[in-house]
């Protein structure tokens, strides 16, 4: 933990696990991806490749309907996704966010990074950028994400993402205009969005030499307004990776969690000296002095090996699954830490 005393941070370490390289560490219980990232590097891929890997499995396989095609449908009921990657040894990222008609999301943000000397690209145009560089173009629905569609409809499109607007999206589904005057603070109570629309796969690989990767994969929360961007794609929110500190990555309340820069905060704690268990639990409470009932969770991964977790205690939300799979366990391993 830190502790401040005048100017000076003083930081008590906290008991950190074995470490062990390599490493592969993601967010909640995506086992199969873990699996797919540890084979990558057991067959002599890259922590970069090794990531890319672990994520696109959970795409194929729709973990928990939060990543992937087929789930969180907006509120035109269209699934669109987010996702980046960042090389620690180049800080080099590639990201994309928004995307449409392409389920490999991991795998254009990898072709951004790979093909142009841009980082991030949103939209229709990193749809069309997918497809001019080879992703093949489906449909992103599926007759869940149909039917996430049609029972917010009947609902009256409640809950939302919506506040001072006209008119009352209790009583409408739009369109929707400002209010004259605007209230401040937040008009939903916690809790009215379920917890687990905000669900993502963040993914930290650390190799036999301490290079490191990260990768995060998301269709971002359901019900969003249609353009959203969540955390998940941003460099230092959804995830980083640095090679001479160590990599994080983050998973919940996307729009909250993305103004804190919560996984860059944690890699730079790492670099400054703090355990991984410490960096995370600064990182969330640091969010959690703001925003007491926000949803989330960190992991954290130093350079050798060693890695922690995090997150904020919610009605419902007391312990935070994660996998890791490194030399000791030589496999996927179910893990949980206490909340916040």
């Amino acid at each position: 933990m830190m502790i401040q005393t005048g100017i000076f941070l003083l930081f008590v370490f906290l008991p950190v696990s074995p470490a062990s390289l390599p490493l592969v560490i993601n967010t909640w219980h995506f086992e199969n991806a873990t699996a797919a990232a540890w084979s990558a590097l057991q067959a002599g891929s890259s922590p970069l490749d090794a990531a890319q890997a672990g994520c696109t499995r959970c795409e194929q396989e729709q973990c928990d309907g939060s990543v992937g095609f087929g789930g969180s449908p907006d509120e035109r009921g269209e699934t669109t996704l987010d996702a980046m990657i960042m090389n620690g040894d180049t800080m080099e990222v590639g990201a994309v966010a928004n995307l449409r008609r392409v389920k490999n999301a991991v795998g254009v943000a990898r072709a951004v990074m790979d093909y142009t000397d841009h980082t991030f690209l949103v939209g229709e145009s990193a749809s069309v950028f997918a497809e001019d560089m080879g992703f093949k173009s489906e449909d992103l629905t599926t007759n869940r994400s149909r039917d996430i569609f049609s029972q917010w409809l009947s609902q009256k499109c409640q809950p939302n993402y919506r506040k001072n607007v006209f008119p009352d999206p209790s009583m409408s589904c739009g369109p929707y205009t400002p209010k004259a005057k605007l209230h401040s603070g937040p008009r939903r109570k916690p809790g009215l969005i379920d917890l687990r629309s905000h669900d993502t796969i963040g993914m930290i690989v650390i190799g036999q030499n301490g290079q490191v990767a990260a990768a995060t994969s998301t269709n971002g929360a359901t019900n969003k307004v249609p353009g959203r961007v969540g955390d998940s794609p941003v460099a230092g929110a959804g995830a980083y990776a640095d090679s001479s500190a160590g990599g994080a990555a983050a998973t919940g309340s996307g729009d909250i969690m993305m103004r804190f820069l919560p996984s860059y905060l944690a890699v730079e704690m790492m670099r400054a000296g703090a355990s991984p268990s410490a960096a995370c639990k600064t990182a969330i409470t640091r969010i959690k002095e703001r925003y007491p009932d926000f949803f989330g969770a960190l992991i954290c991964a130093n350079t050798t090996g060693g890695y922690g977790a995090a997150c904020n205690k919610r009605p419902g939300f007391t312990e935070f699954p994660f996998m890791v799979s490194n030399a000791q366990t030589n496999g996927p391993v179910l893990q949980k830490v206490d909340c916040i």
